[in-house]
């Protein structure tokens, strides 16, 4: 058998154990050996000293240079620093190997004396169990064995009786190895434990604090209450609901319901459904009073995070001191405008279907008055149906307005040149609109001299240019270029189209309308032509924007940002 002194340097790591874990157990075993180097010295001394008993032998040398060894390797910090978080071969022979070579010296000296010296022997495999692999482990064990055997046949041949002697080193040896055994086993388990507890604390601090920050960005006030009114977590939106206006955020968590008269409703209601046991899934709406401002309606939910026990004698549920409640705060301005909002969504859907089906009639109408005009009629009958056909149209550009505004899915984009498609646009809305392309026209238009690839769809672009044509045309006087449209690159990867124009900005509060339904500063006006645009846009991931530029000579600018594409001979 291989003695510890023969072994590698690897076979002495601890691959599960933390570096940690190490110079723990190392360190609280280097003050142990101090703290035994001092006893043996004194227990050796206080016998001779005191009761002047016996004379100091070798023992005495042995012990005094054990406790210095051991005192110096305390005091010597580097002994406790690990190398890549093991133990090596000197710290081994600075520790457990000195051990083994003192304690087995004292034991062969142990003479019939008072001191049983063979029980420290059990020091050095217990910590080589504790810190080693196996293999030097038991080695170590062995080798205390093979001294106890030694020490057995000398004090044999002096005299003793050789198979008792044998019996009692070879029972203790037997006992060594299984001390090293179990302090193995019972560390790799201690240390898998712990190594599972670390990860298991680990996973819950992730989890928390991903819960924190779930909670936190929530539009949805939500407090943690007991049943003493103690409120244990709050996030921001809970925070500012509970603060007086003007007063910014509410306190931070941990605070009492029970602090200021203006939560009283709310802690009334708390504590109704703790001590009642009754958590309505349903939302209840209150007011919060304060002193100095105007009171503040919100709605509450309540949910347990532990139900109470119904009790055994009248049946009701009594009120659970343990339990926590999680209570969700909303402003019921907030809940009312959710409301509206889906009702729109509704109410969108809906003129959409009664669109489509204006759409058979309309063109019915069309078709008939039509028909109606190619009779020889008088003037009174040609200015109605005149009228009716200028109608017709009208009611047409409604019901793709509205078409056009209801939720599509997703549409395929289309990789388009930018450059030559607006070019026909343009030519295509001057026709139209009877502007004519030539120097000092009411348009200015610049485009880059190649192609610019671009991801649309051409209907889409050709709806989203004309509504921005026709609206700078609309609000600005008739003047040379007072409407300007180019396209510009903006940065490496989009593309930009701008309409500018001249004439008086738009108001702010018109501004922050701009792109919603419905809104219009005409009496004609449906105010779905900019949503529509914004729709569109969204669809082929551009974007729409409007921009007041009052130090250029087009100071109203409405830019869509579009993704570039790859176009053979684009820039």
């Amino acid at each position: 058998m291989s003695t510890p002194s023969a072994l590698p340097d690897n076979l002495l790591s601890r691959s599960w154990r933390s570096e940690e874990q190490i110079h723990e157990l190392l360190a609280t075993y280097v003050s142990a050996r101090a703290v035994l180097g001092l006893s043996l010295v004194v227990m050796q001394v206080l016998p001779w000293f005191v009761l002047r008993r016996g004379e100091p032998g070798a023992s005495l040398l042995i012990c005094g240079a054990y406790a210095a060894q051991a005192l110096g390797v305390w005091l010597w910090p580097k002994v406790r620093t690990l190398v890549r978080g093991r133990i090596d071969m000197r710290q081994w022979w600075l520790t457990i190997g000195a051990d083994v070579l003192v304690f087995s010296a004292l034991h062969a000296l142990d003479n019939n004396s008072s001191f049983n010296f063979a029980a420290l022997l059990v020091l050095p495999v217990l910590m080589a169990g504790v810190l080693c692999t196996w293999l030097p482990a038991l080695a170590t064990s062995a080798a205390v064995t093979l001294v106890m055997l030694g020490v057995a046949l000398d004090r044999a041949a002096q005299g003793g009786d050789v198979a008792g002697l044998l019996m009692q080193s070879g029972l203790a040896g037997g006992g060594l190895f299984i001390i090293t055994l179990v302090a193995g086993q019972l560390a790799n388990w201690a240390a898998s434990e712990e190594r599972t507890a670390f990860h298991s604390l680990a996973m819950a601090r992730q989890q928390a604090e991903l819960n924190r920050l779930v909670i936190d960005e929530m539009a949805e006030g939500i407090l943690v209450v007991d049943a003493q009114a103690s409120v244990r977590v709050a996030n921001p939106a809970a925070r500012a609901l509970l603060a007086e206006q003007g007063e910014g955020d509410g306190p931070e968590a941990p605070f009492s319901l029970q602090d200021r008269p203006g939560w009283w409703m709310l802690w009334r209601d708390v504590e109704r459904a703790f001590s009642s046991g009754h958590w309505p899934p349903v939302g209840t709406d209150l007011t919060l009073t304060y002193e100095h401002h105007p009171p503040r309606a919100i709605r509450m939910r309540i949910r347990c995070t532990q139900r109470p026990v119904a009790s055994s004698v009248s049946g009701a549920p009594p009120a659970d001191p343990q339990g926590l409640a999680v209570v969700f705060l909303e402003e019921s301005s907030s809940v009312e405008a959710r409301q509206r909002q889906e009702r729109l969504m509704t109410m969108g859907r809906m003129a959409a279907s009664v669109a489509h089906e204006i759409r058979n009639p309309l063109a019915a109408i069309a078709q008939a008055n039509e028909l109606f005009m190619e009779d020889e009629l008088r003037p009174d009958q040609q200015l109605l149906g005149r009228i009716v056909a200028d109608n017709v149209e009208r009611l047409k550009r409604i019901v793709e307005d509205v078409l056009e505004a209801a939720p599509a899915g997703s549409v395929a984009s289309s990789v388009l040149d930018l450059a030559t498609e607006t070019e026909a646009i343009v030519q295509e809305w001057c026709r139209t609109a009877g502007v004519a392309r030539s120097p000092g026209s009411l348009l200015r238009l610049t485009l880059p001299p190649g192609p610019v690839g671009v991801f649309f769809d051409v209907h889409h672009l050709r709806r989203v240019v004309v509504n921005l044509l026709d609206n700078a045309r609309r609000h600005t006087a008739s003047a040379p270029e007072a409407v300007w449209l180019g396209v510009s690159d903006e940065g490496v990867a989009h593309v930009r189209l701008w309409v500018g124009s001249q004439g008086e900005p738009i108001a702010p509060d018109v501004e922050r309308y701009l792109f919603e339904p419905f809104h219009s500063t005409r009496s004609r006006g449906t105010g779905l032509g900019l949503y529509i645009c914004r729709e569109l846009c969204q669809r082929h991931g551009a974007m729409i924007d409007y921009q007041h530029r009052p130090d250029t000579s087009h100071p109203n600018v409405f830019s869509v940002v579009m993704r570039r594409a790859a176009w053979p001979g684009a820039r």
